[in-house]
């Protein structure tokens, strides 16, 4: 089970990005990589390759790594730590360490 999920809030913790939050809009678990939205923004020179279609230099979202990123507490609103929960019924559960909030 990953810690971050695709559509979960988070907040850089190193790198050039350090404090910028998006959320995960992909994830590549066996890489152990994620794209963040607004987080590690490169540029890329593209060539049409069609007829008609545009060139130039277009902006996107680049891959960083898993372990730079911080889950955000909804609760809390802060970055936190988070723990897993094994229940019988409901299966594992994400929870946060500092209210102790379920994530999922």
């Amino acid at each position: 089970m990953s810690r971050v999920k695709v559509g979960d809030e988070v907040v850089v913790i190193s790198g050039k990005d350090r404090g910028k939050r998006g959320k995960i809009i992909k994830k590549l678990p066996r890489e152990d990589r994620i794209m963040v939205e607004g987080v590690n923004v490169v540029k890329r020179h593209v060539r049409p390759t069609r007829r008609g279609q545009a060139s130039g230099i277009v902006e996107g979202e680049a891959l960083i790594h898993a372990s730079k990123v911080m889950l955000i507490c909804s609760r809390c609103g802060k970055r936190a730590r988070m723990g897993i929960k094994t229940l019988k019924k409901e299966g594992r559960l994400r929870f946060c360490k500092k209210c102790g909030e379920v994530i999922d």
